[in-house]
């Protein structure tokens, strides 16, 4: 872990191109804070399993009474047999699609696990430090208890993502490769069907495969979105702007105008699926929800630490 000296930053942006859930830009400020130098990797994930017997969400069958909460009321319970373990797997169409529909490349794998990142033929050879995918927010939450850590708060995660840089666009400056550098593993090419790899991946990629920011912390852009702690709330940086009232104490935590029943905590980083054509995600200011009992073949996490109480000296 590298020590985060916390301070004042803006969070969110006023950039136009930028999506509505990071606007306006808010001065805030933040504690200082320990904060993994990388993502959680498979290696690692793989010793707390073993040490504890946990198994994860995406290897448990699916709870219809846990699943009817994020649906409308009335929606009926569907067939047994399609409630069975697995995850949302990346499965990219080999011509082009329209890009308004996520089923055309995102679904659903019976036997997708941490373990199986692409279906129950697939494995970890080779991946040992790769991040760790397929990880919902309750799994987060065991492997940080068992590390003697936490998640990342929102604030937190940007404050660091940022590397002290203000006004910058990314984390590194105003040009995504500068000089024809990658900086970060993202999508080249045209998405979902057209991955050039150009910056050497075409999924996840090795921790530490790019430069650290000025903090030290590896792949805080791209390779894996990474989970925090906080709800998400799509209208979170208007609220904090006086721009938007702010949500009642007895209203549901998460708020998200495109899914009224969501359940879903903030995201940032953006992952090896962001592209220009599609999603500019990679960014420190970018945010999305992901639903709290659900894992991705493209979102990991990676954990922070607060610094122990020192005891007054009484010299």
């Amino acid at each position: 872990m590298v020590w985060i000296p916390g301070g004042e930053f803006t969070m969110g942006t006023n950039e136009a191109n930028a999506y509505p859930a990071e606007k306006p830009a808010v001065n805030v400020a933040v504690s200082g804070f320990w904060m993994d130098t990388h993502e959680v990797t498979n290696a690692e994930f793989q010793k707390f399993v073993e040490e504890t017997g946990y198994v994860t969400i995406a290897e448990q069958k699916p709870d219809w009474e846990d699943l009817k909460k994020q649906v409308p009321p009335g929606t009926p319970k569907p067939d047994d047999s399609v409630l069975v373990p697995g995850s949302m797997v990346f499965t990219p169409p080999p011509y082009p699609v329209p890009t308004q529909d996520v089923s055309l490349w995102w679904s659903w794998v019976e036997g997708a696990s941490w373990k199986h990142p692409e279906g129950p033929e697939s494995n970890l050879e080779g991946r040992a430090n790769h991040p760790v995918v397929h990880i919902a927010y309750e799994d987060a939450l065991a492997y940080a208890e068992w590390a003697g850590k936490r998640l990342p708060t929102e604030l937190e995660w940007e404050f660091a993502a940022r590397g002290g840089a203000k006004g910058k666009r990314f984390a590194w400056g105003d040009e995504l490769t500068p000089n024809g550098t990658y900086l970060a593993n993202t999508f080249q090419g045209v998405f979902p069907h057209e991955n050039l790899e150009s910056d050497g991946f075409s999924g996840t990629s090795p921790v530490k495969s790019f430069a650290p920011n000025t903090y030290g912390l590896y792949d805080m852009i791209g390779n894996v979105w990474e989970l925090t702690s906080d709800w998400y709330d799509a209208l979170k940086l208007a609220r904090l702007a006086g721009e938007a009232p702010k949500l009642d104490a007895g209203m549901n935590p998460c708020y998200n105008p495109e899914n009224p029943y969501a359940q879903e905590r903030v995201i940032k980083g953006g992952s090896y699926l962001c592209a220009e054509n599609y999603c500019v995600n990679y960014r420190p200011s970018a945010r999305q929800g992901q639903a709290f009992d659900s894992g991705t073949s493209n979102v990991g996490f990676r954990l922070v630490k607060d610094p122990e109480k020192k005891r007054l000296s009484m010299n």
